[in-house]
Parts: structure tokens; sequence; C-alpha cells
């Protein structure tokens, strides 16, 4: 007998314990992050996702409840290559998964299709990066975004060619991708609405590393300021062969440029270099010195690009989630579009497309191999 109260003692504590795991997990509260997390932009990618994991365990130690009952966040990545394609089968996998929102997805490319799939599911999806004004163009009430958009940027970026770098004959070159396309009609418009001169359009694609066609044609025109509409991997050789060319021109960029990776790859041939960034400077955002000493900490490593951005897409959705006291997005939608959330990166309240109202932008410059902030400039609102 006693062999037998023992053993059903035991299964009694297996049971028990079987019982707290399985509640256990029913008490994760699942957020989604996409990104390029293998592949050329890996680098940004798991930026984007080291930023997201520092705010779920901020969260996280703030002991969180639902509905009276502690609750644990957890982050399910999914890596989308930067593919537009993949972003959309990445996109359906996290609402199978059962994410109650998703951050991400990294660029416009792939966060305008994945954006459908959000949608349908009813689920909200915050673009810490994507800066391509079509994303919140589609009339999808569950997707937002927590920087400046490309109209206002280009416009920014036009103005301030013209009036500080007082450019008079101008360049421009993109990469045919939604993003740089759309910046670079963007910063035509301003350009052209205050009197510059654009003295050459030329196209590349956003796996082009040799500019010495274009930058050939260019040449003949004799331009003082080259503007690209792409990212860093791209501006860093395309500043080196404006050097190696002779070409006495700054050249220019707006989203995408100001990473270490640009200064690892142009090297010397970087100096001078100036692009507008939406943001704040990491320094300059409110939470943003204390928020760079906890990512080196955890991470050893300093941020690349846009953790800070992560972060908050993180912070203002379980910020929604907890204000609803659900994870249902019909309660929690309408607590996130009403947000006036105290960010690292700075207030983050949403426009009736779900951009974020009063964007700052922050112009930099490569001055002997750092980019330093020399300016802060607003649109939008």
């Amino acid at each position: 007998m006693n062999n037998f109260y023992k053993r059903a003692a035991l299964v009694g504590v297996a049971l028990s314990s079987l019982a707290s795991a399985v509640a256990q997990a029913d008490q994760e509260v699942l957020i989604g992050l996409a990104g390029p997390l293998t592949g050329p932009s890996a680098r940004i990618g798991k930026d984007l996702e080291n930023g997201a994991q520092l705010a779920i365990s901020d969260a996280n130690a703030k002991h969180p409840t639902l509905g009276g009952k502690p609750v644990t966040f957890k982050l399910v990545s999914e890596d989308d290559q930067s593919d537009p394609r993949t972003a959309v089968t990445v996109a359906q996998r996290l609402v199978d998964a059962g994410v109650v929102g998703v951050v991400g997805h990294w660029n416009t490319g792939t966060s305008i299709p994945a954006a459908r799939v959000y949608h349908d599911a009813g689920i909200a999806q915050v673009a810490p990066v994507a800066t391509g004004h079509a994303y919140t163009q589609q009339g999808f009430d569950t997707s937002f975004r927590i920087m400046g958009h490309d109209d206002d940027g280009g416009q920014v970026a036009g103005q301030y060619a013209l009036q500080t770098l007082k450019a008079q004959r101008i360049a421009v070159i993109d990469d045919r991708t939604a993003f740089g396309q759309g910046l670079a009609d963007q910063f035509i418009k301003a350009v052209d609405a205050h009197g510059g001169k654009v003295v050459a359009r030329e196209y590349v694609d956003d796996k082009t590393i040799d500019f010495s066609a274009v930058l050939t044609t260019i040449r003949a025109q004799n331009p003082d300021l080259i503007f690209f509409g792409g990212v860093d991997s791209q501006a860093a050789p395309l500043a080196r062969r404006i050097k190696q060319l002779g070409i006495k021109a700054t050249l220019m960029g707006a989203g995408g440029f100001v990473s270490q990776t640009f200064l690892q790859l142009a090297q010397n041939d970087g100096e001078g270099v100036t692009a507008l960034e939406p943001g704040l400077a990491v320094a300059q955002m409110p939470g943003g010195q204390a928020f760079e000493a906890a990512y080196r900490a955890r991470f050893k490593a300093p941020i690349e690009l846009h953790a800070p951005f992560a972060y908050d897409g993180v912070g203002v959705l379980i910020a929604a989630i907890e204000k609803a006291d659900s994870t249902d997005p019909q309660q929690y939608l309408p607590a996130l579009r009403a947000s006036q959330y105290a960010g690292v990166t700075g207030t983050i309240a949403f426009d009736a497309q779900g951009n974020l109202k009063n964007p700052s932008f922050t112009v930099y410059q490569v001055k002997a191999n750092q980019w330093q902030p020399v300016s802060v400039v607003h649109g939008g609102q």
C-alpha cells in the first residue's frame, strides 16, 4: 500500500506540474518581429531584433498582468530576407503562430505587401523603419509607423540641399526600390518647387556596386551635389567611386546612410557625405543614452542603425494592449491609434493614416570618419 500511495503521489505531482506548465504557456503573449535576419541586410534585421528583445525584457521585468492575471511577453522572430514575396509568407506564418501584433518589416518594399496579411488577420503592424508613404496609403487601419515618411524626408532634404548646402546643379540617382525611387521623386519635387536645378536623373538597382557608368554620365553635367535614393551598403562604394573619379560634388542621402557599416565600407572616402535621417540622434533622443548603454551591455556591440525604433515599436504596442487590458485587437487597436506614448525616440502619436505625428529629421555629416549630427529639422504635422 505504501508503494501505491507513493506512486499516486508522484503521479499527482506530475499532473500538477503539467497543469502548471500548461497554465504558464497559456499566459504567454506573442509579439511578432519581421525583418532581414539573413542575407546582405542581416545586420539591420538583427539590430531591429535586438531592440525588440530589449523592449520585451523590460516589459516583463515590470511583471505585467492582463485581466488580473500575470502574463509574459515573448518575441517571435521571422526572417523575410528583405524580399517582398518572402515577407508575405513570413507575415502569414506569424499570424498562424498566434501573435497579437507585429513589429516590422524593415523596408517599404516588404512592409507594403505584408500589411494586407496583417489587416486581413485584424492585428496591428507597427513598422519601425519603413518610410515609404505608400505603406500607410493602402487604407489599412492596422498599419502604423514610428518615424517620418519619405514625402516629408524628401521635401526636407531638397530644401536643405538648396538652402543650407547651396547646391545649384544637382544629380539624382536611385536604386529603383519603393524606398529609393519614392525618396528621389520627393527630393526632386522639393528642388523644383524651390527653384533648384536637377541636371541628371540616373538609375541603378539595389545590387549595384560599380557606379562607374552612371557617374561618368553625371560627371559630364558638372554637378555640385549628388543625391542617392538608396542605403548604406551601396552609398559607401558610391562615395568611394565619386572620389576616385575626381567629381567635386557632395554626396547626400535621406534614410539608410547613417550606420557603422557605411563608415567601414567608405573608409576615408566618406568624409563630407551628408545624410538626412528620420528621428533624432541617439544622444538627443529622450531615452537614447540609457538605451544605448543597455544595448551595449546586453549585446556587446554598438547600435547599428534602427534598434531604438524597434524598441519603441514593441513598447507602444504593449502599452496599448495594457491600456485596453486585452490582447484582442478590437480592444487594443483603438488604444494604439490614440497613443501618446513617451518612447525612447520621442513622443509617439499617430495621425489618421497611422503616420507618426510631428516627425523629426536629423542631418548628419561624416567628419573624421564619424557621423556627426549637424542639424535637426521638422516635417509633417
